[in-house]
């Protein structure tokens, strides 16, 4: 009955998802055209909205304490929502004209480019096995259990495995059949 309940919630989310998008203005500057729910854009959700590949607004989502974070999303109402972080870190910014910035919170970092008076996300990186994917795979999980939640990525020559999704990448680094890191990260830079 769970089961049903979740599938339900899923495709509702599904449904919501393909009705918004990213739009770019003018300027280039990258807007979310819906929020991921009702609470705002900062895209307070349950855990279990976002499930097996499902995603907020654009590629994966990673999802903490309900709160979404996506790639390429205005960080303000992320900001707002996470609070602040337990440690931050700034520097001009190599392919933009202003700061790219780290927040680093419990378990994990958001990176920051800046496009207009805005910053918008540019990577999630997750530090440890107290945070895991929207699908369930943290530092720690086996090879086995990545595959079974996002299927058979793309293997680079210096062993990373790659999922890309709507102009993002997901990247494990495994050693020995066990992940070692996970990142989140937006191909805005790629040329």
């Amino acid at each position: 009955m769970r089961r049903k309940y979740l599938s339900i919630i899923l495709l509702l989310f599904v449904s919501l998802i393909i009705a918004c998008g990213n739009n770019q203005d003018e300027n280039e500057t990258i807007t979310n055209s819906c929020p991921l729910s009702g609470q705002g854009e900062a895209g307070i959700v349950s855990d279990s909205t976002i499930n097996n590949g499902a995603t907020a607004v654009n590629g994966y989502a990673f999802v903490d304490n309900g709160i979404a974070v996506v790639i390429d999303a205005d960080f303000a109402p992320i900001l707002a929502a996470l609070g602040e972080p337990r440690s931050y870190f700034e520097a001009a910014s190599c392919a933009f004209e202003g700061l790219d910035k780290v927040y680093t919170y419990g378990g994990f970092e958001i990176d920051t480019y800046p496009r207009g008076e805005r910053d918008f996300v540019s990577a999630i990186i997750l530090r440890d096995d107290t945070v895991a994917t929207a699908e369930g795979v943290m530092i720690g999980s086996t090879r086995a259990a990545m595959e079974a939640a996002y299927g058979t990525g793309i293997v680079t020559a210096d062993g990373e495995v790659i999922y890309s999704k709507d102009e993002m990448r997901l990247v494990f680094i495994l050693t020995d059949d066990k992940i070692v890191s996970i990142e989140y990260q937006t191909m805005v830079l790629d040329i």
